[in-house]
């Protein structure tokens, strides 16, 4: 029952190169695979959810109707309908049919449809679109789990741990990870929240289906081990006790 093994048991997702945790100063990547595009690009089957920010009824519905945004915890609005990209690139939008959007940015996506809008429909859009099935998934000490949306480009993982509610009492600062990138080859990001210094790196600018984990401190760890082991030994105790005096009772 050492902290060590505690700690591996507890922990997802382990990596050989964990051990860094212990003595890692900022950060540091594991099969580092460059920065990518830091400005998310519009891809086929993205689900995009577009509102006239001047029109609160405009790309809305009421939620019987309400289209899936990929389990994401802080989804603009549980109604806000949300349209796929084709095959083709193009999404079919209300009023204005199709538009191709493959391959642009959010910023750029969202220029090219208020300009559409403003010639067909509206006064003076102000549109804001919102690729709903960009993600993150944080897992571990976190004092809330589960998916959040990259709403905007740039989101940080500072970003994402205040949407969260920062990380519990029970968390190791040094043992965040990201994981990123190629499933079967990850790059493996290890950050040490204790070290203010760890903010400077463009590693920590999140993108689509980063996991964030992080782990509870060995003796957090170790705790939770000794009490499960004492809820299974208590009962056996009182058990023993009981049979020690109904036995003393009947001699």
């Amino acid at each position: 029952m050492t902290s060590c093994a505690v700690r591996k048991e507890k922990t997802l997702f382990n990596a050989p190169s964990d051990i860094v945790t212990d003595t890692i100063k900022q950060v540091y990547v594991v099969n580092d695979q460059g920065l990518g595009d830091l400005y998310y690009r519009i891809k086929v089957n993205d689900l995009l959810a577009v509102r006239n920010v001047q029109n609160k009824e405009f790309g809305v519905t009421n939620a019987t109707s309400t289209v899936t945004t990929a389990g994401a915890v802080n989804a603009s609005g549980s109604n806000i309908v949300s349209y796929q990209v084709d095959v083709d690139g193009s999404v079919n939008l209300p009023a204005i049919g199709r538009v191709n959007v493959l391959g642009l940015t959010r910023r750029e996506a969202t220029a090219k449809l208020q300009q559409i809008y403003a010639e067909k429909l509206l006064v003076d859009p102000i549109i804001e679109l919102t690729v709903v099935n960009v993600k993150v998934t944080l897992l571990g000490e976190f004092n809330k789990q589960g998916n959040f949306l990259l709403e905007r480009d740039n989101t940080t993982l500072i970003d994402i741990l205040g949407e969260a509610g920062g990380i519990s009492k029970n968390a190791d600062p040094k043992t965040c990870k990201i994981i990123r990138g190629n499933r079967s080859n990850p790059e493996v990001i290890y950050v040490n929240l204790n070290d203010i210094n760890s903010l400077g790196s463009k590693k920590l600018i999140l993108q689509n289906n980063d996991i964030i984990l992080i782990q509870p401190t060995k003796n957090a760890a170790l705790s939770e081990k000794l009490q499960s082991f004492n809820n299974i030994v208590q009962p056996l105790l009182v058990v023993i006790n009981l049979a020690v005096l109904i036995y003393t009772f009947t001699r």
